[in-house]
């Protein structure tokens, strides 16, 4: 199964502990929506925006994992979604759908802490998105 992350899971250290047969399988942005945070990053629909993402293959029991990290389905729910995908290079584009995590009415809170979003700013750098988004 394909995986869409956008938050603490484009960390490969992270996904590697929560899900040991995860693997990159590509990069790319969700169009039509933007990044928000709420206690941790969520995705919300906003014309004219878009996410950037790190696509993940997964295993059933990776999912599970995942769910239970995320605390689905009370803090997060569950949806598939399109997403223009690229290898790690940039090259080899094509349309590919996944799942991906999106916050409840429930989750939504504070502020995330600095090292959380220290964390999603190594995952833009090492898979060469804007910081600035």
């Amino acid at each position: 199964m394909k995986y869409i992350a956008y938050g603490s899971n484009m960390s490969e250290e992270q996904m590697a502990f929560r899900c040991p047969d995860a693997r990159v399988i590509g990069k790319g942005f969700l169009e039509g929506w933007k990044l928000s945070f709420s206690n941790h990053a969520t995705i919300e629909r906003r014309a004219g925006r878009r996410v950037p993402v790190v696509l993940w293959e997964i295993s059933l029991a990776d999912e599970k994992s995942l769910d239970c990290y995320e605390c689905y389905p009370h803090y997060y729910r569950k949806r598939k979604l399109k997403v223009a995908m690229t290898d790690l290079a940039g090259k080899n584009a094509e349309m590919v759908t996944g799942m991906v995590y999106i916050m409840t009415e429930k989750g939504r809170g504070g502020k995330p802490a600095r090292d959380y979003y220290k964390l999603l700013a190594e995952g833009y750098k090492r898979f060469g998105f804007d910081a600035e988004i």
